[in-house]
């Protein structure tokens, strides 16, 4: 294997939720676990969020300690560099950031910041849409953006893993894609046997608004309100607790609680990725969530890297079906449900052989997920190996 300088361009000081942080930290580790010299950049437009006052700021400073001890704790301390580009001399970590550009084999624009001039520099560009659909629906409905965006780039690779599949709605305009993964390292993520745990849990956003698409005369949802909403009577349906750390204003909790789900808001936890993230997901009994209307109805085969950490501990994960049952195995350790009821007989199959459905999630996660695994694959079909 040729070893490669790989910059990976991410967002961690502008969004340092968990969720987020351990998105682009499980691709460093899969990276440099294959033996890559591998450098994180944040190189954008974006402001920086700062989780002290809960609000973007002009202050970096929480943010660069995010950074800083994020890369630390994966053993690439030295290995990351920061530029805020509409301010002058705003810089830190390792101060070449165009020459790691020039010099390097791959850029992988995990999410997909803007590339602006500098970013051109690197001589082979990969754009990793992690939250598929939009895009393409954007685009088949004719806003200019999308094309733009993925002309900047050399290939394009995505969750969406069924694009293309008779079963898939999603238009692809075009593009070749190449499919993808979210990573997982197995060994940051440990198996956590908890029989005793009593919750069923998930993590995320309640309701999100802005991002609905009109393709050929019908509204794509962004917003997961309008899938939780087809399953808020299954806490009458099974004798089982479940908890959501939802972020949900006052008249979502109080419809939630109505119907038996616990609430709690995720903000504090998930500013602490290795701590109280990790907890709450490894102290779950396991994970039931929903997905975007966008990916449901159009089965794009995305699947959450929320899940794949459930997974990796060891937590069986009922999933709203995308497709993504034509990838991986279901029905022991990883459930597709497409309404109330299968999501009942899930959770009642699971309660009534735990220990069995616990391993199978893990191995489902060591053998599909592996973060090494995941990285050497998407470079082998990048042809960048």
């Amino acid at each position: 294997m040729t070893r490669l300088r790989i910059v990976v361009l991410g967002m961690i000081g502008s969004c340092p939720f968990a969720g987020q942080t351990w998105m682009f930290l499980h691709w460093l580790r899969g990276l440099a676990g294959l033996g890559h010299d591998v450098w994180y950049v944040e190189d954008d437009v974006l402001w920086p969020y700062d989780g002290r006052i809960h609000s973007v700021t002009d202050d970096w400073s929480y943010a660069i300690d995010h950074i800083a001890r994020c890369m630390e704790r994966i053993g690439l301390e030295d290995q990351w560099s920061v530029r805020f580009s509409p301010v002058e001399g705003a810089c830190w970590g390792h101060a070449g950031i165009d020459e790691l550009y020039r010099s390097c084999d791959v850029l992988l624009n995990i999410v997909g910041t803007r590339l602006r001039e500098p970013h051109l520099a690197a001589p082979f560009r990969v754009y990793v849409e992690t939250d598929p659909v939009t895009n393409e629906l954007q685009w088949a409905s004719g806003d200019p953006l999308p094309p733009l965006h993925f002309a900047e780039h050399h290939a394009v690779a995505t969750y969406g893993e069924n694009y293309g599949a008779a079963d898939c709605g999603v238009p692809l305009n075009g593009v070749t894609y190449v499919s993808t993964r979210q990573p997982v390292d197995v060994e940051v993520w440990p198996q956590a046997f908890t029989p005793d745990a009593t919750r069923f849990t998930t993590i995320g956003n309640y309701r999100q608004d802005g991002k609905d698409v009109v393709y050929q005369g019908n509204v794509y949802h962004w917003s997961k309100h309008h899938e939780w909403a087809k399953f808020l009577e299954l806490p009458a349906r099974v004798d089982q607790r479940f908890c959501l750390g939802v972020t949900a204003d006052s008249a979502d909790r109080a419809k939630l609680e109505a119907r038996g789900w616990e609430v709690v808001s995720p903000l504090e936890f998930s500013l602490d990725a290795f701590g109280a993230y990790r907890e709450f997901i490894r102290e779950s009994r396991a994970e039931f969530t929903v997905a975007k209307d966008q990916n449901v109805r159009l089965r794009s085969g995305w699947f959450s890297e929320r899940d794949v950490c459930y997974l990796a501990s060891g937590k069986p994960v009922v999933a709203q079906d995308t497709g993504f049952g034509n990838m991986l195995p279901t029905g022991l350790g990883l459930f597709a449900v497409a309404d109330v009821d299968e999501a009942a007989a899930a959770v009642q199959a699971i309660n009534g052989d735990y220990r069995r459905h616990c391993e199978a999630a893990r191995q489902i996660a060591v053998e599909y997920f592996e973060c090494t695994a995941v990285a050497g694959r998407l470079l082998h079909d990048l042809g960048a190996d």
